[in-house]
């Protein structure tokens, strides 16, 4: 059984993140990582770590989706975007750093067991707490990643947020909204 449902949520979840970036529309893609990320909770249920299951619900899917959800609100999404691309060497670069920078966060738990040795688990420890030792000492390098990267992301939405957009909806006519939906619309069907 907890084969059958292992598969039916890594399914699940592959096909709920390819469709949030498959997609045009921004409130499906928000909405479809929303599931994604509840389904990857499933996984930790599955394995018995209820804790963690329960904080990727409450933290991921409630605080960030509420973030970018709220981000979503400054933008226009029927624009297009275009990218500007001047140097594809600056691209692979970076890219190459993201892959080390992830391959090094991955495999530093990995290298560092003998920790373990320095903070032994006890059986006088609650769960919430022995969580916390080893976030903090084990695995203290992917977390403070993890805290950087919401902080750029948090700064990169405001910074987003301030700049003008070309059209906004709120300043259009009625006669310039359904144009646009019309437009939008002949788009999908030719498609």
């Amino acid at each position: 059984m907890e084969a059958i449902a292992f598969y039916l949520f890594a399914i699940l979840t592959i096909v709920m993140f390819s469709y949030t970036v498959m997609s045009n529309q921004a409130l499906y893609a928000l909405s479809s990582m929303a599931a994604g990320m509840i389904f990857i909770s499933a996984f930790f249920f599955l394995l018995n770590a209820d804790f963690l299951g329960v904080v990727q619900i409450i933290v991921y899917t409630g605080a960030v989706m509420a973030l970018y959800a709220f981000g979503m609100m400054f933008f226009d999404s029927t624009r297009e975007v275009k990218e500007n691309n001047t140097s594809k060497v600056v691209v692979l670069t970076l890219s190459t750093l993201a892959a080390v920078l992830v391959i090094a966060i991955v495999t530093m738990p990995l290298i560092a067991d003998n920790i373990s040795a320095v903070y032994p688990v006890s059986e006088h420890v609650s769960n919430p707490k022995a969580v916390g030792i080893v976030l903090f000492t084990k695995y203290l390098v992917p977390f403070e990643v993890a805290a950087v990267m919401l902080l750029v992301a948090m700064i990169a939405g405001i910074v987003l947020a301030g700049k003008k957009m070309d059209r906004s909806l709120t300043q259009m006519g009625d006669e310039e909204i359904a144009m646009l939906l019309q437009e939008e619309t002949e788009k999908r069907v030719t498609l």
